[in-house]
This record gives structure tokens, sequence and C-alpha cells, in this order.
């Protein structure tokens, strides 16, 4: 099983290299080969582990492969943790992986950048296996510092656009600042267990649950509330939750697969999965667990709002995404962890078609990303419609789609959470229903329903996309539909037993488990819920205003230009970073450059010695003149002073 293990990761990793070094030899045809067949064979692995660990019920695998560096006592191991979460992680990871390396022959047919650009999404698939697959905190931070420089390398792929370099620095820099919280984070952990290893520090973990720390003179801190705020502040990074969402819209300046990738199953869910690994720690802090709540439920909410105002076809699915990626951060502080894996899973496949499903309409379009400028493509485009329909469906939570189960979930786990800060969760993820459903129909009607608003041009060569295009949204499709009916055992079973801790009085889904009595029965209980009505209320007011009275939409920005406004500028938090943190960087930079290089080193240092030497040696020098009289004049003059000196000390 070791080499079995080994091999899920190293598969695509291989596939990389040789697409990334030796492309110009082998083609395009083998640049998308090798990396196709390295992720095909850590999916058909991921599975084969999945039925043995989750299925068959097999132990969990923990062991090391290799120690990288032992020192007093402390050691840095490569190794592996395959439980029931990883292994659902695995198959995820690799499945969605799979769909966008074969989607990706048809979108990126003509670019010049085909083979790195294959080397790049397998490198991805790598860095997030290592990241799961990880049973340290040293394997753990490997991955999760690699899935950010591949994601820096793919948003900024066109590197030729000013706003993909842009975007790509940009999530660069606010990964950094979570990143740095991170590394905080697992330093104290280090601090405090003496151990990078999951299993040690876990267990010793309870001890130090009321062990205190004084940051600032005359405080006391909780040990385990500081630690585990520093984990998710890096968290709040990689999955883009307030303020540090910033970079994810940007990230839509990279080819339309990496979108997919990036906000369905690599980097974004490295977070939410991160938090629920460490479920045993923020157990044991109420304060972390409220703080998490709170972050989320604002993301959420405040987020889906954006996508309301959004007509790049692209931003208002990356939009969507930071929303539920609120949904799943809620459900951590929660502690319906279970929940949240599982949203994350459902989302994965439904985020990735509806992410794939724009890149087909954008192909189509020769291009053309703005909704305003589409109209009627569903008797163009019937397949790209149908899956279209299917992934909105699930996003929206509509009975008996994969969103249905797992965000429901999510909300009856919030109402009944007793953590400080779950009736404004509660509210915010119930509100949050009718927005996400109105943005994403008004993006689907105004697509694929309406009048057609293209050019005469693009109209005439409008056509269904081929095969490698349609193929994987089929195959996201059918679990975008039917794995929501995995809530038994996912979240009501114990599925996740010995993988995820929960302490008693934290379990948020014990009432969801007590009413349990079978998928059909959670869907008929559904739609008599509140949650049921604001999406079918959300879904009817896209359709009445955007199909039948779109003088409402005008009239609408017109009557709250303000709200309108507030929201085009995305609450103007980029604007604050930019004024802020970005010129008073670059303020900073240039004081130093200024009053620090210029005046202190050029000036003083380096000019200001040298023309001190200038002026000494300009004295000196009329020493050293070659008369005989002008030193026999020195030498009197220094014995008169000799002599002086002795007499003055008798």
């Amino acid at each position: 099983m070791e080499s079995l293990l080994l091999a899920i990761p190293l598969a695509p990793l291989l596939g990389a290299i040789i697409a990334g070094l030796f492309g110009k030899i082998i083609g395009r045809a083998g640049a998308h080969t090798v990396t196709i067949l390295g992720v095909a064979i850590a999916f058909f692995l991921s599975a084969y582990v999945f039925k043995v660990v989750a299925i068959d019920g097999a132990e969990a695998i923990n062991h090391s492969v290799y120690t990288w560096l032992e020192s007093g006592g402390i050691k840095f191991e490569v190794g592996f943790l395959v439980d029931n979460l990883t292994a659902l992680m695995m198959v995820v990871v690799t499945f969605v992986s799979l769909m966008v390396h074969i989607y990706t022959i048809g979108y990126m047919h003509d670019d010049p950048g085909y083979q790195r650009f294959f080397s790049y999404i397998a490198l991805f698939t790598f860095s997030m296996l290592m990241l799961v697959m990880a049973n340290n905190f040293l394997q753990l931070f490997f991955g999760w510092e690699a899935v950010g420089l591949v994601s820096y390398l793919l948003i900024g792929f066109w590197w030729k656009k000013p706003t993909a370099i842009f975007a790509n620095l940009k999530a660069f820099l606010v990964n950094r600042v979570g990143d740095f919280g991170f590394l905080l984070g697992i330093a104290a952990v280090l601090m405090y267990t003496g151990s990078m290893d999951y299993a040690e520090v876990f267990a010793k973990a309870p001890s130090l649950q009321n062990e205190t720390m004084s940051i600032f003179p005359n405080t006391s801190w909780s040990v385990m509330t500081v630690i585990c705020i520093l984990l998710f502040i890096g968290a709040m990074g990689k999955s883009a939750q307030m303020p540090l969402h910033v970079w994810l819209p940007d990230s839509m300046e990279g080819p339309t697969p990496i979108s997919a990738l990036i906000h369905a199953a690599t980097m974004v869910t490295a977070g939410i999965f991160m938090v629920a690994r460490m479920s045993p720690l923020f157990e044991l802090s109420t304060t972390a667990l409220s703080f998490v709540m709170v972050i989320g439920a604002l993301t959420a909410f405040l987020m889906g709002l954006v996508g309301i105002v959004q007509n790049d076809i692209k931003r208002v699915v990356a939009y969507s995404t930071l929303s539920q990626l609120g949904y799943m951060t809620v459900a951590l502080g929660a502690s319906a962890y279970a929940a949240g894996v599982f949203h994350l899973m459902t989302h994965a496949f439904f985020k990735a078609l509806l992410f794939l499903a724009a890149g087909s309409v954008i192909i189509a379009m020769h291009h053309e990303q703005d909704i305003r400028k589409m109209g009627g493509l569903k008797k163009y485009m019937p397949i790209t419609y149908i899956t279209s329909l299917i992934g909105s469906l699930a996003l929206i939570g509509f009975p008996g789609f994969a969103g249905f189960f797992s965000k429901d979930s999510i909300i009856e786990a919030v109402h009944h959470s007793t953590i400080p800060g779950s009736t404004l969760a509660y509210w915010a993820v119930l509100s949050g229903v009718f927005v996400t459903a109105f943005y994403s129909f008004r993006m689907f009607f105004l697509v694929f329903h309406g009048k057609e608003r293209m050019d005469e041009h693009t109209r005439e060569h409008l056509h269904e996309t081929p095969w490698v295009v349609t193929g994987p949204l089929i195959a996201l499709a059918i679990p975008s539909v039917l794995a929501g009916f995995l809530i038994d055992p996912i979240v009501v079973g114990d599925f996740f037993k010995g993988a995820i801790h929960v302490d008693q009085i934290h379990d948020s889904l014990h009432d969801v488990r007590e009413h349990f009595h079978g998928a059909f029965q959670f869907i008929l209980h559904g739609v008599t819920q509140p949650p049921f009505f604001l999406a079918m209320g959300g879904l009817f007011s896209a359709w009445f205003i955007y199909l039948r009275k779109p003088e409402i939409a005008d009239w609408a920005a017109e009557k709250f230009s303000w709200l309108h406004k507030l929201l085009l500028n995305k609450y103007w938090l980029d604007d604050f970073n930019q004024a802020v943190f970005a010129k008073g960087a670059r303020g900073i930079g240039q004081a130093l450059w200024s009053g620090g290089d210029r005046v202190l080193i050029d000036g003083l240092v380096v000019n200001g010695s040298a023309k001190v030497i200038g002026w000494v040696a300009g004295v000196v020098r009329h020493v050293q003149s070659g008369y005989l009289y002008h030193y026999t004049f020195a030498m009197i003059i220094g014995l008169i002073i000799l002599l002086g000196w002795f007499v003055w000390r008798v």
C-alpha cells in the first residue's frame, strides 16, 4: 500500500515534468497524453484507496516515507495519513482535475503555451494531493505553498496581459498575508507540543486547553485560541474569506480551465480541508470557532450580493465561489465539519461544471464574456444549456440536486448551533439562499434565454463545442445530481469517525441525524422549509426581472444607485487596499530609497567617504613635497611637540 500511495501524487508530478521539460520534443499530443495519463492513474488509484479505506472499512493508514531532518528531538518528515477524510478529498481532487485536463484539450487548442499549461495543471494536482495526504505540518505547509506557487503561474499564464500580471501578483501578495499567520500558527504548535506530527499534536492538545501565553505585556491569551486563529488566517487567504478574498475574482484573468480547478477542487478548498483536519484543535477553543463562523457568514452573504451586479460570466461564477466558501466556513465554525466537507465535495462538482460550461459559452462566443452581449444560446448549444441548468439548480440547492443536501445540512446545523455568533450566521446563510438563486439564474437567463444580443458574425458561427469540451460537462453533471444522496453516511452517519473530532457540546448536527429518515424524506421535508421558498423566490425574481420586465433592473439600479455603486465597487475594499497598503508600501519604499539609499548610503556613506578621503589626500599630499627642508622643518616641529608634552607631564 505504501508504494501505491506514493504513486498517487508522483504520477501527475511525472507528467508535469515530462510536459514541462520535454514539451517541444513530445509535442502537443504528447504533452496532454502524459499529463492526462498521470492524473488518470492518480484518480483510479485514489478510487481504489477510497474503496479499501472508506467502503471496506480498513484501518486508516499513517506512516512516514522518510525523515528529511531530525534536530533536537524534532522530526521533519514526509509521510501520509489516509483516512476517510483524506480518501474523499483524493477522489474529488483527482476526478475534477481529470475532467479539467480533458476539457483543456479543446479550450487551449490554439494557445502557443499548450504544453506549459498542461505541465502547470498537472503540477497543481500533485501539490494538492501532497497537501491532503500529509500526516504532518511540514508536508502540509509544502503543499500549501506549492498550490500557491502554481496558482501564481496559472493566473498569470497569459503574461503579456497587464491585467493577468496584476492579478497573479495580487493573489501572491494577499496569500502571503494569510500564510504569515499560518506559519506563525505552525510555529506555535511546534513550540507548545514539540512535534510536527498530526497524531502527536492532537494527543497533546487537550493538555494545552487551559494554558495561556502573553503576547503583549500584562495580557493573557489562550494558547489554543491563538493557534487556531493563526491557522485560520492562513485558511482565510487560501479559501478567500473576507477581507483576504480580493484575489479570487481577479484570478479570472487566467484561462477558464484553471479557474475551474482553483475554484472547485484545489487551492480554495485547501483552507476548508485544513480546518476540518485540525478539528481536534479547533474544538478546544469556542472563541476560535466563533471567529471562523462570523467571518464565513459575512463572506457568504456580502460576496453573494456582489455577484448580482457582475456582467462578466466568469466573475459571476467567481463570486458564487466566494459565497459558497463562506457557507463551508460557517459549517466549520458551527462544528459541523462533516457538512462543510460534504458541501466542499458537492460544490467541487457543480462549480467545476459551471466554470467549464462558462468556458464552453466563451468559446462559442469567440471569447466574449459579457452576459449582456449574449442571449438565446439555448437552441445553439443544447448540451451546454442542459448541463448549465443542472449546475445552476445544484448551486441554488434545488431539492434532489447535490447542493440541496449539503447546503440544507449547513443551514440546519447553524440553526442548532450554540457557538456565539450562530444567530448572525443563520440569518446570513438563510438570506444567502435567495441571493444565490437570484444571481445564478440572472446569469442563466441572460445567457441562454431572451433575445439574441450578439453581433451578426458571432451569431452565424454559433454552434455546440467539441466533445472534449462537452464530455467533461456531462461527466460532471452526473455527480452534480447524484452526489447529494451520499448525505448518509457522510453527514448523518459515522463516515468521518476517527478523522474528525467534534466535542459533544458543539455537536450541531445532532438534530439533523436524529430527524433523518432517508434522502427522500429529507427532500420532502426540505420543500416545506424557508430555504426552498427563498430559492424559488430568487429564481422567479430573476426570471421576471430579466426576461419579462427588464426595465425593473434599470429602475432599481437608478433608484438604489448608492447600493448599486457600493456593489459595483465591491465595497471599495480593492480601492482601500490600493490606496492604503499598495500605495503605502510604495511610499515607504520611495522614502527608504530617497532617504536611505540615495541620501544615507550613496550620499553619506559612499560619496561622503570618497569626498573625505579626497580631502584628506589633498591635505596629506602636501606633506610629501620632496624638499628636504620641509621634512627637516616637520621633524623640528614634531620634536618641539614631544618635548612640550614631556614637560607638561612633569
